[in-house]
């Protein structure tokens, strides 16, 4: 939200009072109170005068300090808050005669006890950002609404990056976002995942712990500054320091929450009915059996909404016209050795049986007059569950434990944006704060069921809307984008920008939801889909089996879904990375080379874990160009090596990706190729790739621990539990163990 003409003026109607000096400094229980007053006090009639700013510095964990700005305290605090993890040492807190301190970890927030109004957040001796003279304020705009705000400084050359799952150019620099959830399809500025939190590559994060609007003008109302804006009385927000962009995340996702290790399983296909195609078990059971004797591999079948009734969205009933045996047929699914995948929603609509249920057990969400809240928007008559309540929880819940009880093994929890402001949470929430983080109580009430029935190690739910905290319970997928090459784009623009928001994992629907794709845009999204976190095919009118598109569809279809089977090994340790250090699957180039400046800028390629390097190819003809950071990279497909830093111009088939294997990385490639689900280290090969003299690389593949160790012209591997057998491999050479070995070694070319 923008207050000011220009730099020099505030736009009509708009009124500001900024925080001038300090007053005092108190120091209580770990924190400093600051007392600023918004104009310079120069005689005691000064202090007759407001209004007083209030901060409060303070720190949860290490390299974390908290700042919370308030103006007035006698409203009566309304939640949700989000929810978030403390821990660690007590801060430091020194001062002098110029400066009140407080410290955490490396980080430090100092504030200047006399001259202008001045603090610095600062970590090994240099200012990472400031807010100074007419940063921070309290704003009232032209209605008269109350406004915190903050500027933060953005030096030289940084760039910023996150802010949830967003589809324009991934460096936010210039832009204008406002943090609210919407169902705007991924061609807008709105967003299904909106994250009050900002990473940048300069050393620091920022999460404005706010659950309802704040709207960040990044380098565009202040083209100097990151300016946060939020109708309330007090905003607290958080500098995360790194130094590196891992670090940052690694700190930020251990204060709002890891996500979860989703099952193996959900990393193989996942294939669905599309949307409003018409289907019923004959239909599902050909696409399954088309999938099989082409020989795709298929690990989960999806269910879209028309597996309830027309107009009965949501109640939990599969339509008899067209299921009428829903337990046998998914028994008959399980014996085909797959999971199954339901849709659902937290709306209600007024046909459905659960709407008079809900509504006479006060489990739907109301107005102020205490009636149902519902529109005609998407469901003629829905309401929404009130997930404040617990016993609307309960109720919820058990709906979904009885479709577990089927047979079912997980959720597409769709929706739950569209949430409105003129209600009454039964919690008494406040409906502003409560409009992005719905999502969030409507994730983990579903995931909670999961885990409960299926077990931590099995939950996983496949969610489009998300706030702060929402990367507990993955997996996630981009939402309705369109089928063509621009919106693959957009698609993986913001699947980059959610995994720089602390998201481990991210899908998105290959070949685009809305229309139907060419068969060569389809292809080329076969390749971008089977080399991203999790992959499904989706549509919204048409299928999306790859037949029905051309038989080099199907090849190209069983070429990439078995390479990411045989990827396994190495897939499954980065999403283990993910769940223990909040690191991404897929991430942006800047993350794995924040020194590098040509990485900076990067949105049409990505690393897949630690050592791939993914470009899509979005074009019919297979023209497509990247950037290779320094070294000598190797093409995983074809062996062929580049050596950068440099651009790069090739032309690919649509057996054929820009896939390229970091200097220096082993890559661990499992023995199977038609389930994910495997035994990853049985017969598993170490693929090493250009090792230097002296390089000792550590791989680990589920229990076991492989070091591979050049030794002048012999590179040699040992394994932490032999009882499997497994191969060391180099360019043009391959020495293969049996069962029991515990050695290998593979003579080199002198370097």
């Amino acid at each position: 939200m923008k207050f000011t003409d220009g730099y020099w003026l505030l736009r009509e109607g708009v009124t500001a009072a900024y925080p001038a000096e300090v007053l005092d400094v108190i120091e209580a229980d770990g924190t400093l109170e600051i007392h600023a007053p918004t104009r310079p006090v120069r005689s005691r009639g000064d202090l007759l005068k407001g209004p007083v700013l209030t901060l409060r510095a303070h720190s949860p964990m290490p390299d974390v300090i908290g700042l919370t700005m308030t103006h007035f305290t006698g409203g009566e605090p309304r939640g949700p808050e989000f929810e978030l993890t403390g821990s660690g040492a007590a801060p430091h807190i020194s001062y002098d005669d110029e400066h009140a301190t407080l410290t955490s970890g490396e980080l430090s927030v100092r504030v200047a006890r006399g001259g202008p109004w001045q603090v610095e957040f600062r970590a090994h001796g240099r200012t990472l950002t400031s807010s100074g003279h007419k940063n921070a304020g309290i704003m009232r705009d032209a209605t008269g609404a109350h406004h915190l705000r903050e500027q933060l400084v953005l030096q030289v050359g940084t760039s910023v990056y996150g802010l949830g799952e967003r589809f324009g150019p991934l460096v936010k620099n210039g832009q204008v976002v406002d943090i609210w959830q919407a169902d705007g399809g991924t061609c807008s500025e709105q967003a299904y995942k909106n994250v009050p939190f900002y990473l940048t590559d300069a050393g620091y994060g920022v999460f404005v712990d706010h659950p309802g609007k704040v709207s960040f003008e990044v380098a565009s109302e202040v083209v100097s500054r990151v300016q946060f804006s939020a109708e309330t009385q007090e905003l607290t927000y958080y500098v995360v320091y790194g130094p590196t962009p891992k670090e940052i995340l690694r700190t930020y996702t251990a204060l709002t929450g890891r996500p979860a290790l989703p099952p193996a399983w959900s990393f193989g296909l996942w294939l669905s009915t599309s949307f409003t195609t018409p289907y019923d078990e004959k239909t599902v059971t050909s696409f399954i059996e088309g999938m099989r004797e082409r020989r795709l591999p298929l690990s989960v079948f999806h269910f879209d909404c028309f597996w309830m009734r027309e107009f009965h969205w949501c109640d939990f009933q599969w339509d008899a016209r067209v299921f009428p045996d829903p337990e046998g047929m998914l028994a008959r699914l399980k014996d085909r050795d797959l999971r199954v995948s339901v849709w659902i929603n937290p709306y209600i609509a007024q046909r459905s049986p659960l709407f008079a249920e809900g509504k006479a057990l006060g489990h739907l969400l109301k107005r102020p007059d205490g009636s149902v809240w519902q529109w005609d928007l998407w469901q003629p008559g829905m309401a929404l569950v009130d997930f404040t309540s617990p016993a609307a929880r309960d109720w919820y819940a058990g709906k979904l434990e009885a479709l577990l009880a089927q047979g079912v093994d997980c959720f597409k929890t769709d929706f739950g944006e569209r949430v409105p402001l003129d209600v009454a949470w039964s919690d008494g929430s406040d409906p502003e704060r409560m409009h992005n983080y719905y999502t969030y109580l409507y994730n983990r009430t579903v995931f909670e069921v999961l885990r409960k029935h299926r077990g931590e190690a099995e939950a996983v739910l496949f969610a489009r809307s998300a706030t702060a905290g929402s990367q507990q319970f993955p997996v996630h997928w981009g939402g309705d984008c369109e089928a063509t090459y621009e919106s693959m784009a957009e698609s993986l623009r913001g699947g980059l920008s959610l995994g720089l928001s602390g998201f481990g994992y991210w899908s998105h629907d290959i070949g685009g939801f809305e229309g139907t794709p060419t068969p060569a845009l389809f292809k080329r999204w076969l390749a971008f889909g089977l080399l991203s976190s999790h992959s499904r095919l989706h549509g919204s009118s048409s299928y999306r089996v790859p037949w029905l598109f051309d038989e080099e569809s199907v090849e190209v279809a069983r070429h990439f879904i078995r390479l990411k089977l045989r990827l396994m090994p190495y897939l499954y340790e980065t999403a283990r990375t993910a769940h223990t250090e909040g690191v991404p699957m897929m991430r942006a180039m800047v993350l794995e080379f924040p020194d590098d400046p040509g990485c900076a800028l990067l949105e049409r390629q990505y690393m897949l874990g630690p050592d791939l390097l993914v470009a899509p190819v979005f074009s019919d003809e297979g023209d497509v160009t990247y950037y290779v950071p320094e070294g000598t990279w190797t093409h995983f497909l074809t062996g062929e090596q580049v050596t950068g830093p440099r651009w790069v111009r090739e032309r690919h088939a649509f057996l054929s990706v820009p896939l390229l294997v970091r200097p220096g990385a082993v890559i661990p490639v499992g023995a199977v190729d038609d389930r994910p689900d495997y035994d990853h280290a049985a017969g598993v090969t170490l693929r090493a790739y250009g090792p230097r003299p002296g390089d000792e690389t550590t791989v680990r593949v589920g229990d076991v621990t492989f070091t591979v160790v050049r030794e002048g012209d012999t590179l040699r591997a040992t394994c932490s539990d032999p009882a499997a057998p497994w191969a060391l491999a180099t360019a043009g050479q391959e020495t293969r163990a049996p069962a029991g070995t515990g050695t290998l070694a593979l003579g080199l070319e002198p370097s």
